[in-house]
């Protein structure tokens, strides 16, 4: 016999269990079905343990500059036993904490593997045997996402020397010639870990023109400038066409308008993205359609199914495959299942950040998708050379900040620098209410504070420039 639930959700990642402990907290009967661990890859093989290193790394950095604050201290390398030790610590505490409110909210966590028959059931092989999951209200898909693998010779991934993000977690070695293909927010932020933590050399190769290549044309610039001078090695508008392994060894090939070259190193990590994981879960028999791996959903994240809807790393673009997108994408299938007004998500007003040093964190337009477009608009750009507090830190970077023509709202905000991925949570509200740069040219910022590059980029687009 089926267990009847008001929902069902296929995937425990951070779409799918913002989802049911949202719903859960508005008094729906939930079913959470999870093959491995409630969580997803942010919380165990992504956003989580990858900030752990980058914490790990900037402590390594700043022990090495510490002499530039009058404090005496030796960088005496890195001991990979007990940086993963400390990873898995934060990982099996959030963890923890996640299990408990899932089980506190009354949340039924299936574990096995689930399977749509149909626009209400989903059937679930457990260890104990098949269970058959019926959801009156609903079937949330939130299947997540896995690294893509390149597909050029010799670049089968072996866990050793070929890895994705998913084996670099684990890795009991630090490499010390690392080759990063791939330039988007996996790559520049294992970049920066490896650096920091005393590489010889790493390479970024990146086939479009810049790194980070969807983000601002100044932010591009700034991280290619602050990389170059960190001794991180950058290869941009370029294609690996081939791999070789050796005894401990990788050589990449690649091919640029530079002719072909070849890189030497001790692993490759391909960072070119994730792909959808909906082969096989039996969604286009069900009915659901598919494009590409990805779900296709209307503004309310419903599927082509009546009654089965989308969230997290399926869905295509516009949408991010971003962590902090998919908690809002759960709340909002969670509170329409429930029969409260929602609003479709603004994909623009979605902050992208990157945890490389320096960091990056933006939101609405970039200037070249301004320009392709036609639209008007006026810009500044606030160096943090001219803040006190970035002094204090040796943070390099800016603000930028892009408004529509002659005081029109604030149409994209970009930071590069220090805790940007912070800061950027201000330039979301400036965007998503359209304020004008006068508007927020009122408002005070603490001194001496990073906050305050915030207020001295509308300061300037407004006409009351103070510092700078």
């Amino acid at each position: 016999m089926a267990d009847t639930y008001d929902l069902v959700i296929l995937g425990g990642g951070t779409g799918g269990y913002s989802c049911a402990l949202r719903a859960a907290g508005l008094g729906l009967s939930v079913a959470l079905v999870e093959r491995d661990k409630v969580g997803g890859t942010c919380l165990h093989w992504g956003c989580v343990p990858t900030k752990a290193f980058l914490q790990s790394a900037e402590v390594a950095s700043q022990t090495r500059d510490s002499a530039h604050y009058g404090v005496q201290s030796t960088f005496e390398g890195v001991d990979m036993e007990r940086v993963l030790a400390y990873k898995q610590t934060v990982v099996d505490t959030n963890h923890k904490g996640l299990q408990g409110a899932l089980k506190g909210r009354g949340v039924d966590v299936i574990a096995g593997t689930g399977h749509l028959a149909d626009a209400r059931t989903v059937v679930v092989d457990t260890d104990e045997g098949q269970r058959t999951v019926t959801g009156s209200r609903g079937v949330v898909l939130a299947t997540g996402s896995a690294p893509r693998d390149v597909p050029i010779e010799g670049a089968d991934r072996d866990g050793e020397l070929v890895i994705t993000s998913d084996e670099a977690m684990y890795l009991q070695r630090r490499p010390q010639r690392p080759i990063v293909l791939g330039a988007s927010a996996v790559g520049v932020e294992f970049a920066t870990v490896w650096n920091d933590w005393g590489a010889e050399q790493v390479t970024i190769v990146e086939m479009e023109d810049g790194l980070v290549p969807r983000e601002d044309i100044d932010s591009q610039k700034q991280l290619a400038k602050d990389f170059k001078k960190a001794g991180i090695a950058t290869r941009t508008g370029a294609k690996a066409t081939r791999v070789e392994k050796g005894e401990g060894a990788v050589r990449v090939t690649i091919e640029s308008d530079r002719g072909e070259e070849q890189l030497e190193g001790d692993l490759l990590m391909v960072a070119i993205g994730r792909r959808p994981v909906t082969e096989g879960m039996g969604f286009e028999e069900a009915g659901v359609t598919l494009d590409r791996g990805f779900v296709p959903v209307d503004d309310h994240l419903r599927t082509s199914l009546p009654g089965v809807y989308a969230v997290g790393d399926i869905l295509p673009p516009p949408y991010l495959g971003l962590a902090h997108a998919s908690f809002q994408e759960g709340l909002l299938v969670a509170e329409q299942v429930a029969g409260l007004p929602v609003h479709p998500i603004d994909t623009r007003a979605i902050p992208r950040v990157y945890y490389c040093h320096p960091e990056i964190g933006s939101v609405g337009w970039n200037e070249q998708e301004l320009r392709a477009e036609g639209i008007d608009y006026d810009k500044t750009v606030f160096p943090l050379s001219h803040n006190s507090r970035a002094m204090m830190m040796r943070g390099t970077g800016h603000v930028k900040v892009l408004a529509g023509k002659d005081n029109g709202p604030v149409l994209g905000v970009h930071m590069v620098g220090p805790h940007a991925t912070d800061l950027i949570a201000e330039g979301q509200l400036i965007y998503s209410w359209e304020a004008l740069p006068t508007d927020v040219a009122e408002l005070i910022h603490p001194h001496p504070s990073l906050s305050e590059a915030v207020g001295e980029a509308h300061l300037a687009l407004a006409g009351r420039q103070l510092h700078g």
